[in-house]
């Protein structure tokens, strides 16, 4: 066996088939638990490419726990002996300890983590580890290692947007009052809290985490006792199993429990989603930080600098979440296209579904854990927001507005606002500094109030409706979110 703890070379990235094939094939070759019809003898090259240890060892847990509970179910069915399902669950439970510990190894010349749990409880247990397989086939063994498995991943990720949603709030909250530049097009639109802004992507992450939690709940429902696809002659109780294993339903279908992996696309869509929302986050981070913006600044600890250019100090975090997004995308059409034309039900293509989602899993995460703190950290420049929306006419709605509430059709007030922000641009300057004598060239209905109508705070405070920029109903939002999180 490799002399390596569990998780050291079995920590997402998938284990370099050149590093175990230093091993002499004769040195690894064992009798196959499925030998038998064939001599279970493979080519050395055959073996490497057939083989899934070396990504599939990270859920030895699922595999183990699941073991204990088909060993229990196997005890009260009297399938085998009560005496014999406790030696099997003592076993299973010493190959934990010694896994988690690292007094034992991954055996990488093993086909499966399945194989090699077997193996390692038979050379422990003798006869006696040879039949913790009855009643049951690699394929549903998979399936309920993957949900387990993916199952704890989505509460991991869940509890880390949370933690992304927390940060995201409390900027809000520390700039709540913060004017700057609402924008369609990336063209100065209207004047907008820089908070309400912030509760925009608060809402996308309060989707994304109800959307991780209906995944879940598809996701739990466990295939064991479906075996290879037609289920078992034996009298299982697979309700026993599922309840033991903290399940909430059984797969009603055989062929079904183990051929069924839209848990994992539900997942990668999810997650795809997910980062979606994060990459235009990071792009308008990105923005923000830039010298024509200056909107924010990034802790000098989630940015880096120039080899060659001194004052440069470089947004790469965002940048890379931003990068990573297409990884994620791509990791999502690589388990489409694998399950798109099989036939049912088990097709050994379905191997490829666990380096597909267990990247995506890794990648998501790395990104929450980095971008939480990135935006916990960042520091906001309020006057250069400011100084952004006094410029572009963001007020000219407004201005049309105060002639609707005059009297005015809003179509004839629209006309004569963009005609008054094309003389401020002829003459050099804005809205509210034209004089009231200018305006009543266009209109009767103007008059000195005017110019607390189009004044910038007086036009986020006016947005009332439901959702709006004004600051009660930015601190509504926050109240909503704080809600969900609580």
């Amino acid at each position: 066996m490799l002399n390596a703890k569990p998780g050291a070379l079995c920590s997402g990235n998938a284990f370099s088939i050149s590093h175990y094939n230093e091993k002499k094939y004769e040195d690894r070759i064992m009798e196959k638990m499925w030998a038998g019809r064939t001599s279970g003898k493979t080519d050395s090259i055959a073996d490497d490419f057939n083989s899934s240890i070396h990504f599939d060892c990270r859920m030895y847990r699922q595999d183990i726990t699941g073991s204990m509970a088909h060993a229990a179910m196997l005890g009260a069915q009297g399938i085998i002996a009560q005496r014999e399902a406790e030696q099997l669950i003592d076993g299973l439970q010493g190959i934990l300890e010694d896994l988690d510990s690292g007094k034992l190894a991954f055996d990488f010349g093993c086909e499966d983590i399945h194989m090699f749990v077997e193996q390692v409880l038979t050379q422990r247990l003798g006869d006696v580890g040879k039949k913790l397989h009855t009643a049951r086939s690699r394929n549903d063994q998979v399936a309920l290692d993957l949900r387990m498995y993916l199952r704890a991943e989505i509460d991991e990720i869940t509890g880390l947007v949370k933690e992304l949603l927390e940060a995201v709030v409390a900027q809000a909250e520390a700039n709540k009052t913060v004017i700057l530049p609402g924008y369609t097009h990336l063209q100065r639109a209207q004047p907008i809290l820089f908070s309400h802004h912030l509760m925009a992507y608060a809402m996308m992450l309060l989707r994304d985490i109800d959307r991780l939690s209906d995944c879940r709940k598809r996701m739990n429902v466990s295939p064991i006792g479906s075996c290879a696809l037609a289920g078992t002659t034996y009298d299982t109780d697979r309700v026993f199993e599922a309840k033991q294993l903290g399940f909430d339903d059984v797969a009603r279908n055989s062929i079904d429990g183990v051929s069924d992996r839209d848990f994992c696309v539900e997942l990668l869509s999810s997650l795809s989603t997910l980062m979606m929302h994060l990459s235009r986050f990071s792009e308008e981070v990105i923005l923000w930080a830039s010298w024509e913006f200056k909107f924010v600044e990034l802790s000098d600890a989630y940015t880096t600098g120039s080899s060659i250019m001194p004052q440069k100090k470089n947004p790469d975090m965002a940048e890379l979440v931003r990068g990573k997004t297409g990884r994620v995308y791509g990791d999502l059409m690589a388990m489409l296209t694998t399950l798109k034309g099989l036939p049912l039900a088990y097709n050994k293509d379905m191997q490829e579904d666990k380096e597909a989602v267990f990247d995506g899993v890794d990648t998501v995460k790395m990104c929450l854990k980095v971008f939480a703190p990135m935006i916990a950290t960042m520091t906001t420049r309020p006057d250069n927001m400011k100084k952004a929306a006094q410029g572009g006419f963001i007020n000219a709605t407004d201005l049309a507005d105060y002639l609707v509430k005059k009297g005015m059709p809003f179509r004839s007030a629209y006309k004569i606002s963009g005609q008054l922000v094309a003389k401020c641009i002829a003459e050099g300057c804005v809205l509210e500094t034209l004089p009231l004598e200018t305006y009543k060239q266009y209109s009767e209905l103007f008059d000195e109030d005017l110019y607390q109508d189009i004044d910038l705070l007086t036009c986020v405070e006016k947005r009332i409706s439901l959702g709006g920029t004004s600051v009660p109903s930015v601190e509504a939002q926050i109240a909503y979110v704080k809600e969900r999180l609580a």
